[in-house]
């Protein structure tokens, strides 16, 4: 859950009609070009904390510790020689658990999938590589209405860098379609968010957030097929989980209709820390019906 309980609001009816923002601090980015949950009757809450994360805790912090050296000796740095592609996914640190289990089940290998927009990967974030363009994205006023990560590059790398350097329940990822970042994920682990402590979650739901990055992209139906694709991925990969939820703010309209038109029922309101959301939840039983 991001620091604002912000979730896939880029669908705003501003943001239909809003270019991207410029970013403070940031340079022209040469990488990109033009280039974010209510119940039923059968929804348990269930406080109790998950094995996983107690041996996470039990673990010690000389993992993390060594993660986030290796990361701030990388602080700042712009694009180097021999720099990945877009496509080459990179597991991000410190994203195994305890006893070598991967908590998103090695996402950074899920590879490609097709869709009817064309072909679409998830790609784990790269500070040196993709934070200015994500701070371009978060500064676009379509997109601050609900992120609430305006501001220059160091806001942005503020909110990617725990994710980054953590235990890997929170994975950031540019959405990549047809070999061109237009769109950032956060895909993460539902019931060892603190999102648990405000609705009912279950193991292993896997949660959601969506931010599509250019004004071209936005307004025509690509964030619902995105949105499903991507929900199909989860639940390909990770046989565990039964659920994908999301919890975009009640208010946005067009954030909430596009997931229902991706598959998602809507379940709840949910009162959260910074908004009122609404709970969406995209079930394995069902995902051949809707």
């Amino acid at each position: 859950m991001s620091p604002t309980d912000a979730s896939a609001d880029a669908f705003s009816p501003a943001s239909t009609d809003v270019g991207t923002g410029a970013c403070p601090d940031a340079g022209e980015d040469s990488a990109a070009r033009g280039i974010g949950r209510g119940t039923d009757n059968e929804d348990t809450l269930d406080l109790r904390l998950p094995d996983e994360l107690v041996a996470l805790f039990e673990e010690g912090r000389s993992g993390a510790d060594a993660a986030t050296a290796d990361a701030a000796a990388g602080h700042g740095h712009g694009h180097g020689v021999g720099e990945r592609s877009w496509s080459d996914s990179t597991a991000p640190r410190a994203s195994r658990a305890p006893g070598g289990d991967d908590l998103l089940d090695g996402l950074a290998d899920w590879g490609p999938i097709a869709t009817p927009a064309g072909v679409f990967q998830l790609v784990p974030v790269r500070v040196e590589r993709d934070l200015a363009l994500v701070c371009r994205w978060m500064n676009d006023p379509a997109v601050t209405a609900f992120w609430e990560l305006a501001g220059p590059q160091n806001v942005t790398e503020d909110h990617l860098r725990p994710q980054l350097v953590g235990d890997g329940r929170s994975i950031p990822c540019l959405g990549v379609l047809e070999g061109t970042p237009m769109s950032y994920w956060e895909i993460y682990r539902a019931d060892l968010d603190p999102l648990a402590r405000h609705c009912p979650v279950r193991p292993h739901d896997t949660g959601i957030h969506l931010l599509i990055g250019a004004v071209t992209d936005r307004g025509r139906g690509l964030g619902s097929t995105l949105l499903r694709a991507v929900a199909d991925l989860v639940l390909n990969r990770r046989p565990a989980c039964a659920r994908v939820i999301a919890e975009p703010d009640l208010r946005n309209i067009p954030s909430v209709t596009a997931f229902l038109s991706a598959g998602f029922r809507f379940s709840a309101e949910v009162d959260l820390p910074a908004k009122r959301a609404a709970l969406m939840i995209r079930d394995r039983s069902l995902r051949d019906l809707l």
